[in-house]
């Protein structure tokens, strides 16, 4: 009787050495304070009361950095948040080189971050977002190497600019697109007055051209019927209706006597 309990309480702590690792998750086992080995996923056994074991997640994970106040290269102050991705990759070296990896890469990503905001000027921060997200990417990924962590990508969400900041960026956004429209304007009236110049030149040569496009220019007048005007007729042509108006009279009055 005494034999089947001892052999009972034997199996209970065989049984209680069991663990299952699910698969995203790794156990990191220690025996007797010295590290033993890396299990799972599955079912396995770790000796009860010798070993013992601490999981680790080795899914990507998401740190959203909080909002830093930090200045540029050129005396801005600016508020920054990002966010950072990372997942384990050595589960051995990331619970025995470093006390706590989740804090430890955040500590380290926000002091990464305010560093190299104030290597760039406002204007390189707002338009080369991409290559500062990949510069911060590399220099976390290379602090984080030693501890088995894999930094896959880094992000900057928003920039927050001082108003008055703001409100000169939009002045300047402002002047130079009054001063592009004043170049095309420029350039149109440059091109039309070559234009015109050399219709000129090609009607100085031609009178008919001349009149006709005159003529032109009375028939666009008159089509609004509010529109008075006052047409010059060339000396010729008056000249040509005078001369044509008595010889009609003449031959009316020869074919009446």
């Amino acid at each position: 009787m005494i034999i089947l309990e001892i052999l009972g309480v034997l199996v209970l702590i065989l049984l209680s050495g069991l663990r299952i690792a699910q698969e995203y998750q790794r156990a990191v086992v220690f025996r007797l304070g010295r590290f033993q080995s890396v299990k799972g996923p599955g079912l396995y056994w770790i000796i009860p009361l010798i070993e013992r074991q601490q999981r680790v997640d080795i899914r990507t994970k998401t740190v959203t950095l909080e909002q830093q106040e930090t200045i540029t290269k050129d005396s801005v102050t600016i508020k920054v948040n990002a966010v950072l991705w990372f997942k384990i990759l050595d589960p051995q070296s990331a619970i025995i080189r470093v006390a706590d990896y989740d804090r430890a890469v955040y500590q380290f990503s926000v002091t990464a971050l305010r560093n190299i905001i104030g290597q760039h000027s406002l204007d390189e921060v707002l338009k080369e977002r991409e290559q500062i997200n990949g510069t911060l990417q590399k220099i976390v990924d290379a602090a984080t190497e030693p501890w088995g962590i894999k930094i896959e990508m880094v992000e900057m969400k928003d920039v927050e600019i001082p108003e008055a900041m703001q409100r000169a960026m939009a002045r300047e956004a402002e002047a130079i697109r009054e001063k592009r429209a004043r170049i095309v304007k420029a350039e149109a009236e440059l091109e039309a007055s070559i234009k015109l110049t050399q219709g000129a030149k090609e009607m100085e040569g031609s009178p008919i051209a001349l009149e006709l496009r005159r003529m032109q220019m009375l028939s666009e007048i008159g089509i609004d019927n509010n529109t008075t005007t006052i047409v010059l007729v060339p000396s010729d042509f008056a000249n040509a209706a005078k001369s044509f108006t008595q010889l009609a009279a003449k031959k009316l009055a020869d074919g009446e006597a």
